[in-house]
């Protein structure tokens, strides 16, 4: 994101190339953000039946046409070898996706997610080519942040009925009274303020004090709002928790490898082995996570009779095979939406290989890239925001079902800080190589 000298000839041309990026910049991200579906009705039966996608074909157009320029202005771009990188990783990472898919009881559901996945990828590989400046970058990030943020805010105001739970819904009436906004659910719309709130630190830094912080203001306000317990204390958390990752170099692997494996082992060991849960409920933590234990415990008995292959991508929860399969009888979980950690539904789907793998991709390559960047540049507000994203996802990734979600906000965030670092170290990496050789 860096800005060449020009002459007064080529401004025009410029001007209408700065443009062009924006208005695919800001398509996008408005696409995740917004959606072309907002303030979904949650009280109609459909939300109840497995087989009622979230999809529909306008959706599937626009998302495709998107997909398509993003992927044609990188096609164009000097920087296109960047696209679906690592490839020595993703080929095989995604092929193993497809293999065990096309094995599994549902394997066109599996082939169409592995599609859907691998086109938000490269979307995310691209995306961060299209500003034209890190300056570019804070302005659209504002203004998109912030049509968002106001979306919410009008809908809570002015349309309660599907921007707030209301005890009429068929499927979680307990959440009666809290905030989702244009969001389908209080836990989506306070990862979204979460996140929201890392770009308004972003664009305080790098812009404009005076928008950053009415975002930041705007976000946390919403936040407390939707009672996501575990996003509004991971928000200050992740905060912290950065700022050590950031200044304490020692610390990073620790953070961020142990911080996961820990997190993980508290939080799902806890339902399946009682110390755990006992440790946790004396230190005063509810053990079952808002009974997701019951879930866990579900899923591992699933991932301990098909360990390696799994049983295919998207190819578990919300099957009508294992909705309709009697289950119920013995437990709830059969009926769950996914399996509320996204290390245990990539397990659960894809078996262990499949998890060493996302794991290798979203875990020890970005702390390979991170040590790759320039001392100086490590410091930055850009790597900031990237810290703090791809923290704050891996935590909550514990506790919420993220990885290859191909329409998932939050997914495509992740994705963008993984791709952030690569760029970053590409960059560091070329200056270093070009000093080296003699170059400029």
């Amino acid at each position: 994101m860096q800005t060449a000298e020009l002459s007064a000839v080529d401004l025009p041309e410029r001007a209408a190339n700065t443009a062009a990026r924006t208005v695919l910049f800001m398509a996008l991200f408005l696409f995740f953000w917004i959606s072309l579906n907002p303030f979904v009705d949650l009280t109609g039966e459909a939300v109840l039946d497995p087989s009622a996608g979230n999809s529909n074909r306008l959706n599937q157009i626009v998302s495709l046409g998107l997909s398509g320029l993003i992927l044609l202005f990188g096609l164009f771009h000097a920087l296109r070898n960047q696209i679906l990188q690592p490839r020595l990783v993703l080929i095989p990472l995604f092929a193993w996706f497809l293999f065990v898919s096309i094995l599994s009881n549902e394997p066109m559901l599996g082939i169409k997610g592995v599609v859907l996945a691998v086109i938000m990828t490269v979307n995310a590989s691209i995306y961060l080519l299209i500003p034209v400046s890190e300056r570019h970058f804070a302005v659209m990030l504002a203004l998109g942040t912030l049509a968002a943020l106001l979306l919410s805010y009008y809908g809570v105001l002015f349309e309660p009925n599907v921007s707030i739970h209301q005890a009429t819904e068929l499927r979680e009436p307990m959440n009666a009274g809290l905030w989702r906004g244009h969001f389908p659910h209080k836990n989506s719309a306070a990862a979204a303020m979460v996140i929201a709130s890392f770009f308004g630190l972003f664009v305080m830094a790098a812009w404009s004090r005076l928008l950053g912080g009415l975002i930041v203001v705007m976000a946390v306000f919403f936040l407390i709002h939707t009672g996501g317990k575990t996003s509004s204390a991971m928000l200050p958390a992740t905060l912290i928790v950065a700022w050590a990752f950031e200044r304490f170099r020692f610390l990073r692997v620790p953070i961020a490898v142990g911080g996961v494996a820990l997190f993980n082992l508290l939080a799902v060991g806890a339902a399946v082995i009682e110390p755990f849960g006992a440790f946790l409920t004396n230190l005063g933590i509810d053990a079952t996570f808002t009974n997701r234990a019951d879930i866990w415990r579900f899923a591992f008995g699933a991932i301990a009779e098909n360990p390696i292959l799994g049983y295919g991508f998207k190819g578990f929860w919300q099957t009508e095979e294992l909705v309709y399969s009697g289950g119920s009888i013995e437990t709830w979980a059969v009926a769950a939406a996914n399996g509320h950690n996204s290390f245990l539904d990539i397990t659960l789907m894809t078996g262990v290989p499949g998890l060493l793998l996302t794991l290798i991709w979203v875990l020890f390559l970005p702390l390979r890239d991170i040590a790759r960047v320039k001392p100086e540049e490590q410091h930055s507000p850009l790597m900031r925001l990237y810290f703090r994203v791809w923290l704050y996802t891996l935590f909550n990734a514990g506790l919420e079902s993220l990885f290859f979600e191909g329409g998932n906000m939050l997914w495509f965030t992740f994705m963008l800080a993984l791709y952030g670092f690569r760029l970053q170290a590409s960059a560091s990496t070329r200056i270093i190589h070009s000093r080296a050789t003699g170059g400029t």
